[in-house]
């Protein structure tokens, strides 16, 4: 009878740890369940971040473009405004030129 008792609490014993061991199983592969969402949650979060932040130069680098075609069309209208002064002062000097002539020969 006592090798039947004592028999009896070590399968109970093992069947217990047995169950502990299954519990502590099921409560790592939430944790890990928990960990992996968190993961993804963090990776989804990086994702947005960089595809904002990419916008972002994208809007910029239309800015500067932007701006670099109206600084190109301000230059070239300035240089007509020099060209068309300096035509008009050539002009200008070729007038007063041929005045001098005239008066030369009289």
């Amino acid at each position: 009878m006592l090798a039947l008792s004592v028999s009896f609490v070590s399968c109970r014993e093992a069947a217990d740890k047995a169950k502990e061991a299954t519990e502590a199983a099921g409560e790592a592969a939430e944790d890990m369940g928990e960990a992996a969402e968190g993961a993804i949650d963090k990776a989804g979060d990086a994702v947005d971040a960089a595809a904002e932040m990419g916008e972002d130069a994208m809007d910029k680098a239309g800015d500067a473009v932007d701006s670099a075609k109206d600084t190109a069309g301000d230059l070239k209208d300035a240089a007509g405004d020099v060209i068309s002064k300096g035509k008009d002062a050539a002009g200008d000097v070729k007038d007063a030129a041929n005045e001098v002539k005239e008066k030369v020969k009289q």
